[in-house]
């Protein structure tokens, strides 16, 4: 007799502890080895922000935030911890990647111990972004919503929103799935919710908020997104520093076209979801599509943008769910043969630019994968 799933309540209590612990096993090893060499970190400004807000200056207001307001907590915390910033913003990343794995166990036990091994799949970077607070967020809103527990799961998709921008891109697909199961009121929730965490910041400094969201759309062609890989590899575009990372200038064309296709892609998504028939597996199928979309084919594309996927790829059954976590596993270590130890080797000269965008290549594939239709059920 073949082993079946855990099913009952101890059984998946076992497997999510086992999943927490091999998570905190691996966040202690990137701290070791090649990980602990040439770490590019994010927690500086972070901490500027946080040690702001400890001594009662108003976000947007009295300082310039690059991020929505629902960030903000992860910048605080460890400023109101105290002692070395960086160790505490860990822990309390550390934290939120535990919840996350727990979060997946809930929904499908065995998918719990792929996201257990983020560290190591996504290297040293995960240990100074705050990209795990949003990730924890979206991925519940999307488990509670394959639950049918709408209100629950709309809540945290509102928070979720005000945090990073990127699980919007879920919103439509969650609309149409609340609704056509009789639970279009839930909707309101995540609104609610959205606009307690927003709207108080928006009224002490709407400035400051618009131009939060205005710097973000200005940005131009990353250094690592597609379109630039593609300049990097078969040219020597001219690239320049802005918005705190590095991008390429004078391709403004370019970016306005891959945005068009980003914006074209999420809307195929969401109007193919709308199509099909009302199943769990579909609305994880095309939640991680359209992140996938928002990921693949914007003009952005940070190293941290793939942890956003790590814990909803897992979450597709079936075939088409092993061969697209084993695509998102490639372009997770395809990301580590330059970032970040050479990544200013690839900004410099286009070193290793061929690799990037094998990796960029690789996260298109991803999203085929999860978004065509094949004939085969088998698939699915």
């Amino acid at each position: 007799m073949s082993a079946s799933p855990p099913s009952s309540q101890p059984e998946r209590a076992v497997v999510a502890a086992a999943a927490a612990g091999l998570f905190l096993v691996c966040w202690g090893l990137v701290h070791t080895w090649f990980w602990a060499r040439g770490a590019l970190v994010d927690w500086p400004t972070y901490q500027m922000y946080g040690d702001a807000m400890r001594h009662g200056q108003v976000p947007y207001r009295d300082f310039a935030v690059e991020y929505p307001p629902g960030a903000l907590p992860a910048f605080v915390l460890p400023s109101l911890i105290g002692g070395s910033y960086a160790t505490t913003f860990e822990w309390v990343m550390a934290v939120c990647g535990v919840l996350l794995v727990l979060v997946v166990a809930y929904a499908r036990p065995g998918a719990a111990f792929y996201v257990a091994l983020a560290p190591v799949l996504c290297g040293s970077f995960i240990l100074s972004r705050f990209d795990l607070w949003p990730a924890l967020l979206a991925t519940t809103a999307v488990v509670f919503l394959m639950r049918d527990r709408h209100r629950i799961g709309w809540g945290f998709l509102g928070a979720a929103a005000a945090v990073k921008a990127w699980p919007l891109v879920v919103v439509p697909a969650a609309i149409v799935w609340s609704v056509r199961r009789g639970r279009a009121w839930a909707i309101a929730v995540g609104v609610v919710v959205l606009l307690a965490i927003v709207l108080p910041f928006f009224v002490l400094s709407p400035g400051g908020v618009w131009a939060s969201i205005r710097g973000q759309a200005s940005r131009p062609l990353q250094i690592e997104s597609l379109g630039a890989a593609i300049l990097q590899t078969f040219s020597s575009p001219h690239v320049v520093n802005s918005h705190g990372s590095q991008g390429i200038g004078g391709h403004g064309a370019l970016g306005a076209l891959f945005a068009i296709l980003q914006a074209a892609a999420l809307v195929v998504l969401w109007v193919a979801f709308a199509r099909g028939p009302m199943t769990r597996e579909r609305f994880a199928r095309y939640a991680a599509a359209c992140v996938c979309a928002f990921v693949a084919l914007g003009k952005v594309l940070s190293p941290q943008f793939l942890i956003w996927l790590i814990p909803l790829v897992p979450l597709v059954r079936g075939a088409r769910g092993v061969a697209a976590t084993c695509l998102l596993t490639a372009a997770l270590l395809l990301t580590q043969l330059w970032f970040p130890q050479r990544y200013f080797d690839y900004v410099r000269d286009g070193r290793l630019a061929g690799v990037v965008l094998v990796r960029d290549l690789v996260l298109v594939a991803l999203l085929c994968v999860l978004a065509l239709p094949v004939s085969r059920p088998r698939l699915e």
